[in-house]
């Protein structure tokens, strides 16, 4: 191995002394080469050292750790044993403990039960606006994995006691209250039991969604039975209660108008309406004029020898003159029949318009119906039927066109009848008149009215 080293340290050394600028002698390269060889052997002897020294540490930390590791594995087997025997002893107790529960874990589950039960249907309930805390303690016992205690079991059947007093009483609170225009603000509410609640001029809802009373947009009539109630000083006193416990008034949000009803006939609903004005206008307008003819027709009845032209009799009595020449007769007929057919058009004008008016209403209701019926056809080839509330505006279009159209043509058929008999009655009356008054000058005796 000397061997080889040396001849390694000759061959590092070539290039050095190649590059030297003097050359060594045989002594000289002899003398750096033992040098350099005993440099290096203290070197290896020194890491040699270190080595050692190092395994030692190592094998002292092995040797702790070891110790430790056995330790561990002692305590390690010490806490399964304990782990074992309470688990044993849990087990061994757990079963005590069912053998002298008996019956009180299925009474555990119905209290749950029924407190699951409560919740639900206190739910929408008026006291949870003043009481709101109860819900979130019932849900608590009906939800807890653990068997109640007996704080529990009695705070449980306290809540059920303070429903049913307060479900009894009538009572006078500050509460929130959420108004029609979505203002919310504390006021004076008079609750009746868990039937009604009333604030300062509205019925109140109770939005369990929200926990809050709301006042409706559209309020039902009974309001001044509330203000009665509290002015009244008498034990007994009527009060508007809704026993739906608000279904009513929610109800009566969803329930349309008369001015929604109208506008879901559309256009055609419009133009029916539009058409029933003009005809109920026209109507009445013939009426007060045909009744304004009657008077003055009266009036000329009874004055028949003074003929006025301010209504039809005078002007058909004067057609006779002073001293009608009865020698031609037929001359004279033929006048008054000229002077009635005359007075004919005014007494009959507009009636033609009003019932044309009443046969195309019921015409159009029809064409409002088909319109309704094709939108909904539309809408189910769009949705596929799925959805009934987009078949909704198609058949609400043709139903209340439907009825529109009955609606308008019904009285205006019985104005158009009304006016007929009217105008026919003084076509008539004008006619016996006429007829009256030849015979009266045929006769030469005075008439009787």
């Amino acid at each position: 191995m000397n061997r080889r080293f040396l001849a390694a340290a000759l061959l590092g050394l070539l290039p050095a002394l190649a590059g030297a600028a003097e050359p060594l002698n045989p002594d000289q390269l002899l003398q750096r080469i033992r040098s350099e060889r005993a440099a290096e052997a203290s070197a290896m002897a020194t890491r040699e050292q270190a080595f050692v020294a190092e395994r030692g540490e190592r094998a002292r930390l092995l040797a702790t750790a070891k110790a430790a590791l056995q330790v561990q594995e002692a305590e390690a087997a010490r806490l399964k044993a304990e782990f074992d025997r309470l688990e044993a002893e849990l087990a061994a107790q757990e079963k005590l403990l069912a053998q002298r529960a008996g019956h009180l874990g299925e009474l555990f589950g119905v209290v749950r039960q029924s407190a699951g039960d409560v919740a639900g249907q206190w739910q929408d309930s008026l006291l949870n606006a003043q009481y709101p805390e109860r819900l979130q303690r019932l849900e608590d016992l009906a939800e807890s994995r653990s068997l109640p205690s007996a704080e529990d079991l009695d705070g449980y059947w306290m809540l059920l006691l303070e429903d049913l007093a307060a479900s009894g009483r009538i009572e006078r609170l500050e509460l929130p209250v959420v108004a029609a225009d979505g203002v919310r603000r504390v006021q004076p509410v008079l609750r009746v039991g868990s039937f009604a609640a009333f604030g300062e001029d509205a019925f109140l809802r109770y939005d369990a969604d929200a926990g809050e009373l709301l006042a409706p947009l559209r309020q039902p009539s009974g309001l001044g039975l509330v203000n009665d109630y509290l002015e009244s000083a008498n034990a007994l006193a009527p009060l508007p209660i809704d026993p739906s416990r608000g279904n009513l008034l929610a109800q009566l949000q969803r329930q349309p108008s008369l001015w929604d009803r109208v506008q879901q006939g559309g256009l055609v609903g419009g133009l029916i309406l539009a058409l029933g004005a003009l005809g109920l206008v026209l109507a009445f307008w013939r009426l007060v004029y045909l009744a304004g003819v009657g008077r003055g027709v009266g009036a000329q009845i009874r004055e028949l020898g003074t003929p006025r032209a301010d209504n039809p009799l005078g002007r058909v009595i004067g057609v006779l003159g002073p001293k009608p020449q009865l020698a031609d007769l037929e001359t004279l007929e033929l006048k008054l029949d000229e002077a009635i057919l005359q007075e004919t058009p005014p007494l009959e004008k507009g009636q033609g318009l009003l019932k044309l008016l009443a046969a195309v209403a019921p015409l159009l209701g029809l064409l409002g119906t088909v319109t309704g019926m094709i939108v909904t056809f539309q809408a189910i080839t769009q949705s596929g039927g799925g959805d009934s509330r987009l078949m909704a505006d198609g058949i609400s279009q043709a139903l209340v066109t439907t009825v529109l159209g009955l609606v308008v043509a019904i009285p205006l058929l019985f104005l158009h009848s009304l006016l007929a008999s009217r105008s026919k009655g003084l076509i008539q009356l004008l006619e016996q008149q006429s007829a009256g008054l030849i015979a009266l000058h045929l006769s030469g005796a005075p008439r009787r009215d």
